[in-house]
C-alpha cells in the first residue's frame, strides 16, 4: 500500500524542497545577491554520498531496495506488472559516427504516435516472442519486454547516463547480456529499413532505429514518497512517487501558498539566474509571508541547504559567493 512517511513533523506552512545538480555543476556563477545572503545564513549539512541515486533515495523509499522503473511505468501504463518482471525497450535513435555509434534520442523524445509505434512493433513481435520475451507499447514512447518467471535482466545503464555516449561503452556486460546484445542487433535489423522511418525522414524526424533496455524490475513491496507533491521532468521518478502516494506533475512554476510539502526536481538546471527568477525570489517572498516553513536545497553531491525565515537574526554571517563546495 503506498504511504506518505509518518515520521515527518506537521507544520502549519508546508517546506518546499528543490532537487539540484552538484554545485560544482553551475562553475563560476555568482548567487544573486538576496539568494548569497541567505545562503550564508542557512543551516548546511552532509545528508548523503555524492550522486543522483543516492540523493532521490533520501526522497522516495523502496523496498527491497532498488529503483524498479519499468514494472512501475509499466503499472501505470497498463496495470498489469504484477507477478512478473518488465524491461523497458524504448525506441530509440543511435547515429555512427567516426568514434562507434551515439544514443541521441530515446523514448518520449522521438515524438512517435499510437500508429507508427504499431506499426514499428509489428515485425518486432515475432522476433522477441520468438525468443520467450513478447514486446508491446501500451503508450507510444514506452515499450516494455515482460520476463519468463524467475529471470532477471542485466543492469543496463539509463537513458540519463547513456544520452551522448558510445552505445559500445554504456552496454551491458557478461554472459546473459550477450543474449541480449544479440537481440537488439536483429532489432536494429528489422527497424534499419522500416517504411516508418522513410515517411519520418521525409517530415524531418530522427528515425527509431534501434530500441534501448533499461529499468528491469519487479514491482516492489513497498514505496514510500517523503513528500506530498512532485514536480519533475523525469517520468520514471514520477512514477515511482506516485507508487509512493504523491501527488506528480510536470515542472512548472508553482502557485503559492503551496499547500502541501513539495519536492522540485530541478537536477538538469544549469542557469542560476533563472533559478533564481523562477524557483528562488518566489520562496523567499512566501518566507517572508510566512507562508512557506522552509525552503530546502538537495544537492547531488550530497549537501543540504535550508532556509528558514528567522535564520534573517544570523547577520554576522558571511554570504556564500557560488553554490561550488
Amino acid at each position: 500500500m503506498p504511504t506518505r512517511d509518518a515520521t515527518l513533523p506537521c507544520m502549519s506552512a508546508p517546506d518546499l524542497t528543490l532537487l539540484l545538480p552538484a554545485g560544482d555543476a553551475f562553475g563560476a556563477q555568482r548567487l544573486p545577491e538576496p539568494i548569497a545572503r541567505a545562503l550564508g545564513r542557512a543551516d548546511l549539512e552532509t545528508v548523503g554520498e555524492a550522486g543522483e541515486a543516492d540523493q532521490l533515495r533520501r526522497h522516495v523509499d523502496v523496498v527491497p531496495r532498488g529503483w524498479p522503473v519499468a514494472a512501475l511505468t509499466r503499472q501505470r501504463d497498463a496495470g498489469d506488472a504484477a507477478g512478473a518482471t518488465w524491461l523497458r525497450a524504448d525506441p530509440a535513435w543511435i547515429r555512427p559516427d567516426i568514434n562507434g555509434a551515439r544514443l541521441l534520442g530515446v523514448g518520449d523524445a522521438l515524438g512517435l504516435d499510437a500508429a507508427d509505434a504499431e506499426a514499428l512493433l509489428r515485425p518486432l513481435k515475432p522476433l522477441f516472442g520468438d525468443a520467450g520475451v513478447p514486446i508491446d507499447a501500451p503508450v507510444p514512447g514506452r515499450w516494455y519486454v515482460r520476463l519468463p518467471a524467475g529471470a532477471t535482466p542485466p543492469v543496463f545503464a539509463g537513458p540519463d547516463e547513456a544520452l551522448g555516449a558510445d552505445v559500445f561503452e554504456v552496454l551491458a556486460e557478461g554472459a546473459e547480456a550477450r543474449r541480449w546484445r544479440s537481440l537488439l542487433s536483429e532489432a536494429q535489423i528489422v527497424l534499419h529499413n522500416h517504411p516508418v522511418n522513410a515517411q519520418r525522414a521525409d517530415r524531418g524526424a530522427p528515425p527509431v532505429n534501434s530500441l534501448w533496455f533499461w529499468g528491469g524490475s519487479r514491482l516492489p513491496d513497498r514505496v514510500t514518497a517523503r513528500a506530498a507533491r512532485l514536480l519533475s521532468a523525469d517520468e520514471a521518478l514520477r512514477a515511482i512517487a506516485a507508487a509512493g502516494g504523491a501527488m506528480t506533475e510536470e515542472v512548472d512554476r508553482l502557485a503559492w501558498p503551496l499547500g502541501a510539502d513539495t519536492l522540485v526536481d530541478l537536477r538538469t538546471v544549469r542557469d542560476l539566474r533563472m533559478l533564481a527568477e523562477t524557483w528562488w525570489i518566489p520562496a523567499l517572498d512566501a518566507l517572508r509571508a510566512r507562508t512557506l516553513s522552509a525552503l530546502v536545497l538537495d544537492l547531488a553531491d550530497g549537501r543540504r541547504f535550508t532556509i528558514r525565515q528567522r535564520q534573517r537574526w544570523r547577520f554576522w554571517r558571511r554570504a556564500r559567493g557560488t553554490l561550488g563546495a
